[in-house]
């Protein structure tokens, strides 16, 4: 899950990170009294706001709050501005790049630096770049800072600020759960000073149950996907007519390949994971229900999540929420003979492949319209 720019801010600040005096504005009237030239940035979970026209400089109070009229309520690259953060102008003398980021196919952590900051780091070109691989029992340590600043030709006073951050900025990825901790640009003052002028954080959203401060409604997200996310469901809303619930994150994007194959338009994505209760395959027909589709497919192949569970789930479902809708479900794996039965003794169809079941639903789908 990203973080808003002040929210990592705040983790960088509760660590010892340098970053500029702001405060967080959320309406015109919290627009505090103007003191010295200021820095106006929308808060939205994209990058690329100052092309956006997302970043504002005011050097007066008028300046200050036209900027705020602005932006609050606007809309950048589709996502509404609900909040602005208002920092200290920095007088800049040098951007740098810094970053650690979970590299998956090392299975570790990688420090990521560049003395080319303010940029996206896809554009710089690989020589002006330092990596370095950190091993996760390891962890980080000074020597590899050494290395860094050496490599971005850096001075003894330099060095030894960048090496701090570098420290710090390794305990807020490794004790905050962290995919990547990225400052970009770390900014050098006319004064000599290290400043981190943005932030960028992404924790690993299956630890927020460790990170109780944190309350951050995806502006991405519809609320049906808010719902289902909050209730533990891999849930996405699409524009077609069949609402889908699959086990597994792989399984489900092959149904909705299936159903576009066979000329179906999928409503949704629903991943039910690996569950053998029949509670939550209930509750899955509700957050589908929600969806209003014009029918539904179950495609389960039984492993963890067994046959005669999802059948039973399923049964339950129909008579709790009284759905009238078809249902077409494929069901193969662990106790799928089991699961037939239940589902054949409650009036429901059960096709033994995908294939079958697919072409099943996008008819009755037809049928429904």
């Amino acid at each position: 899950m990203n973080l808003y720019e002040y929210m990592g801010k705040e983790i960088f600040r509760k660590y010892g990170i340098p970053v500029p005096e702001g405060y967080v504005v959320e309406k015109s009237a919290d627009v505090r009294e103007y003191k010295k030239p200021v820095v106006v940035k929308s808060q939205i979970l994209l990058g690329g706001r100052g092309k956006s026209g997302g970043i504002k400089f005011a050097k007066s109070q008028a300046d200050l709050n036209a900027a705020a009229k602005e932006l609050l309520g606007a809309k950048i690259r589709g996502l509404t501005v609900t909040k602005v953060l208002v920092e200290d102008m920095v007088n800049i003398k040098k951007e740098y790049y810094v970053s650690f980021a979970l590299n998956r196919s090392e299975r570790s952590p990688m420090l990521i630096a560049s003395a080319s900051g303010g940029v996206e780091i896809e554009s710089v070109p690989h020589s002006e770049i330092f990596t370095r691989k950190i091993d996760p029992l390891l962890g980080y340590s000074d020597f590899i800072g050494r290395e860094a600043s050496k490599f971005m030709k850096f001075d003894k006073n330099q060095s030894a600020q960048f090496r701090d951050i570098l420290g710090k900025l390794y305990k807020v990825f490794s004790e905050e759960d962290c995919e990547l901790v990225e400052i970009n640009p770390l900014m050098e003052t006319a004064e000599g000073q290290f400043i981190a002028a943005d932030a960028k954080v992404v924790m690993d959203t299956d630890s927020f149950f460790r990170h109780k401060d944190i309350n951050i409604t995806d502006p991405e997200k519809t609320p049906l996907e808010l719902e289902a996310q909050s209730k533990g469901y891999a849930f996405v809303e699409l524009d077609g007519n069949i609402g889908v619930i699959a086990n597994g994150a792989g399984l489900t994007m092959a149904t909705l390949d299936a159903l576009t194959l066979h000329k179906g338009k999928p409503r949704n994505f629903l991943d039910l994971g690996g569950t053998d209760n029949v509670e939550i395959v209930a509750q899955a027909f509700d957050l589908v229900l929600k969806a209003n589709p014009k029918a539904i497919l179950v495609n389960i192949f039984g492993g963890v999540t067994k046959g005669d569970t999802v059948a039973n789930g399923i049964v339950e479902a129909k008579k709790r929420f009284d759905i009238k809708k078809p249902i077409v479900v494929r069901l193969s794996g662990v106790h799928e003979v089991e699961g037939r039965k239940i589902l054949k003794d409650a009036g429901i169809e059960s096709f033994p492949t995908m294939m079958e079941a697919i072409k099943m639903v996008v008819k009755v789908a037809g049928e429904a319209q």
